[in-house]
């Protein structure tokens, strides 16, 4: 990439970033603006004014949040600061409610966190507290985050009934977030003591696997053979194909199986199905 496409890459963000402040900017004072309108309308009474202005509020701060995080979600964040967003996150759920939160932070020397999984993880604590304000059957919540060096973990633990499966219906969103992000989900309960419900979020995307002719030194017309086996084709429509003989194509068939090490046909169009991802092996040939 050249010097002048990074400049202009640059200067992209940056009126990107202008624009996204000043769309953020007028739908802050048009939620303002109806804010007041609401509550100075005469033909409200006051419940029914707070009670609007609390919608038209909540609608806006969760678009603000999902903004914010769409913004957010390429960049890294230290992990105690995610952590102290959630906690601000958290303090307005709670502050007039029943539950009692813990939060144990997590060591300032943990990895920074990829701004998707900080978001998600912060996204599964909040509807797990919003799930237990709703059933009421818990005082006290513990939530700990920290870091292995490769994951995060999420801990929530609550002293309700025991009686969380994860097969419960609130936890499906929880479920569907940490499949999302390639997670491992665990639910834990003891009738009468509570329930546990532990994440762990991986901090590096899963590795994509290797086209077949990067792990074997393979010659082109090997890459050639190998493709059209993989889509099912026999010796004579590879031949055609390639417009080569058929001894030819055993040939170069014998000598696929022995650098792969596969054992018959088969299981070397497997091996070359399962890695070839950037070609389509799956071409229907004659």
């Amino acid at each position: 990439m050249s010097i002048d496409e990074v400049a202009t890459g640059s200067r992209r963000q940056l009126v990107d970033h202008a624009r996204t402040v000043a769309e953020q900017a007028d739908q802050h004072a048009v939620t303002l603006e109806s804010m007041l309108a609401i509550l100075r309308s005469p033909r409200l009474g006051d419940r029914a004014a707070r009670t609007a202005a609390i919608d038209t509020a909540t609608t806006a701060l969760i678009g603000l949040r999902t903004a914010t995080d769409e913004q957010r979600s390429s960049m890294l964040e230290p992990v105690t600061g995610a952590f102290r967003r959630l906690r601000d996150d958290l303090g307005p759920l709670t502050r007039f409610g029943h539950l009692e939160v813990e939060l144990v932070e997590p060591p300032a020397s943990g990895r920074a966190l990829p701004g998707e999984v900080a978001h998600g993880a912060r996204a599964m604590v909040r509807t797990a507290v919003l799930a237990l304000v709703d059933r009421g059957d818990a005082h006290r919540v513990r939530i700990q985050w920290d870091c292995d060096g490769l994951n995060l973990l999420v801990g929530i633990r609550d002293d309700g009934r025991g009686e969380l499966s994860v097969h419960d219906d609130w936890l499906r969103p929880i479920a569907e977030r940490v499949a999302a992000l390639d997670g491992v989900l665990a639910v834990t309960s003891t009738p009468g003591w509570g329930s546990s419900i532990d994440v762990r979020l991986p901090l590096d995307p899963r590795p994509e696997p290797h086209p077949l002719a990067d792990l074997i030194p393979l010659t082109s017309r090997e890459k050639d053979v190998l493709r059209l086996v993989a889509s099912g084709a026999r010796n004579h429509a590879i031949a055609r194909e390639l417009m080569i003989s058929d001894n030819t194509v055993k040939f170069h068939v014998s000598n696929l199986l022995r650098k792969t090490g596969a054992a018959t046909r088969s299981e070397l169009a497997a091996l070359a199905v399962s890695h070839y991802e950037h070609d389509d092996p799956r071409r229907a040939y004659p």
